[in-house]
């Protein structure tokens, strides 16, 4: 009796913790999302670059809700070894012991207010979170966006296949795209943990650029060409502060036939200047790209650059297993090139240039850019 009595016992506390178990890994269960994740704190890869051994080297990446891609090799390729310095190069600055600091480094990720969040784009098809930099291949991102996550249908009634067949417009439509900032009005309350709950399990991923060709490219697309939006919000002000002209014209079209331009100085001057952000904050297309993805408070599994676009592109889509399904679109012929960098700025003093460098800093060291010294010492 006292035998089958602890038998019992045991048999009901084991059925207590299996049903435990289940509810507090329900999301898991649910989703097909359970298994074993590796602690955030640890690289994918050797983080001393130097110590790599040639011995097998295990790399598993959590997809989607339900696929777990494992790989296994003799070493880590080039392009891994990019990416780990990437990613390490990012934690290390953001590290409590690095010297370096910068707004909002310390915050944490509930401290991020929601509206902060407008960059963050999720697709729960596939399990993706994408943080679109404008001026770093965003339209094109933004399009496979729309084809991975199915949200917009063609004249057919099918959904888009072919990112190359979304028109450009159409990619930037915030209706088309899940972001995280619409989430308290989706999910309220629950909106936060949900929010913890896909950057725990998706893949996430974002594109920089060299900050000061970043800039270049921002102004020959907004103000080289009459842009109405961008000369009513930020051209005619600039015109009117920087240019000592103290009544623009209406329009951009007006500005034009009259002669008067933006120069690209005027730019530098709006960007320097403190009352432009004591006003409101910058725009997406300049304002800094941590400030944009927050690299300190969500651990991007995949950091791309444009410079690099070709292979990394090729790089995410197998690490994400759609090479065979999503064909990247290709890149603008008359991207702004970064040896332009001198002459753009041959008319921005030197002081002026190191202003601009440090309001750009944590943007170059946190994405490994060198600091233009060539620039900022003339």
């Amino acid at each position: 009796v006292m035998y089958m009595s602890l038998f019992c016992f045991f048999l009901l506390l084991g059925t207590l913790f299996i049903m435990f178990f289940i509810i507090v890994h329900w999301d898991d269960v649910r989703d097909g999302t359970f298994y074993l994740h590796v602690a955030p704190s640890s690289p994918a890869f050797p983080t001393n670059m130097m110590s790599v051994k040639p011995n097998l080297t295990i790399i598993t990446t959590h997809l989607k809700h339900d696929r777990t891609q494992t790989f296994t090799q003799s070493s880590p390729t080039h392009l891994e070894l990019r990416q780990a310095h990437r990613r390490h190069l990012i934690r290390e600055l953001c590290s409590a012991n690095s010297s370096f600091n910068f707004p909002g480094k310390f915050k944490t990720f509930d401290q991020i207010p929601s509206k902060a969040l407008d960059h963050l784009s999720v697709d729960d098809h596939h399990g993706v979170i994408y943080c679109f930099v404008p001026k770093v291949a965003c339209t094109n991102w933004k399009r496979v966006m729309i084809v991975l996550s199915q949200s917009l249908k063609a004249p057919d009634g099918a959904p888009y296949l072919d990112p190359l067949d979304i028109p450009s417009a159409l990619s930037h439509n915030a209706t088309l795209h899940l972001i995280f900032n619409k989430f308290w009005r989706l999910f309220g309350r629950f909106s936060r943990p949900s929010m913890h709950h896909k950057l725990k399990n998706y893949t996430k991923f974002l594109f920089v650029r060299d900050p000061f060709v970043r800039l270049i490219s921002a102004f020959r697309n907004k103000f080289v060409l009459p842009n109405e939006n961008f000369y009513r919000q930020f051209g005619s002000v600039m015109l009117h502060r920087y240019a000592n002209i103290s009544k623009p014209p209406d329009s951009a079209q007006e500005a034009f036939a009259a002669g008067i331009r933006l120069s690209f100085t005027h730019f530098i001057k709006y960007l320097l200047d403190p009352q432009t952000e004591e006003e409101k904050p910058f725009n997406e297309h300049w304002q800094q790209m941590y400030r944009l993805c927050h690299p300190c408070q969500i651990e991007y599994d995949f950091v791309g650059k444009l410079e690099t676009l070709d292979e990394d592109t090729e790089h995410l889509l197998k690490i994400l297993g759609m090479e065979n399904q999503v064909r990247f679109p290709q890149g603008y012929r008359n991207r702004t090139a970064a040896n332009w960098e001198r002459d753009w700025f041959t008319n921005i003093s030197v002081a002026d240039r190191r202003k601009l460098y440090d309001l750009y800093e944590a943007d170059f060291r946190l994405f490994g850019y060198d600091k233009p010294e060539t620039l900022l010492d003339e």
